[in-house]
């Protein structure tokens, strides 16, 4: 089959992908969408999430809820699985180059829930669109301590979304 240059540097090299961001049992009214923009020198994010958990400080032994810890993770496996413990098939932080925790590509800014509503667009250089096609977002229950060796201690999978091209 004859393709287009054209074409052909769509598929290798997309501008776009996106994710649908659904909650699992633990945070069932999660939703919103993660998009992938393909822009000089790297990838902008754009990030919209309705019905995150409101904040609440730890106390004693127990971690705060929230900000959400919000990751890329090496597979795109929604699966539930154990309810107690969601998406544990989207596997670990992905972590392309082997880097410690708080580098890792996969490593993203927490979301601070606004009334249960989370927006932000940032830019990264560690990786291009091309890169996340085929990986899934999770969002945590905990903030991201981006220290603790390998995942920062940011607590359970509350909401999974396949990243497509």
């Amino acid at each position: 089959m004859y393709y287009s240059k054209a074409v052909s540097n769509q598929i290798n090299n997309p501008r776009f992908a996106s994710a649908v961001i659904r909650g699992g049992p633990l945070a069932p009214n999660i939703y919103g969408r993660v998009i992938f923009s393909a822009v000089p020198g790297g990838t902008q994010v754009y990030v919209d999430i309705y019905g995150l958990p409101e904040f609440r400080p730890g106390d004693g032994s127990n971690p705060p809820i929230g900000p959400h810890g919000f990751h890329i993770h090496e597979f795109g496996n929604c699966k539930v699985g154990d309810p107690n413990n969601p998406f544990q098939a989207a596997g670990e932080h992905w972590n392309p180059t082997g880097q410690p925790h708080g580098n890792h590509a996969g490593d993203l800014p927490v979301l601070f829930s606004n009334h249960g509503r989370a927006r932000m667009c940032f830019f990264t250089d560690k990786f291009r669109v091309a890169d996340v096609i085929g990986k899934a977002v999770i969002i945590h229950q905990n903030p991201d301590d981006y220290r603790t060796q390998p995942a920062g201690a940011a607590g359970k999978r509350l909401a999974c979304g396949l990243i497509t091209g």
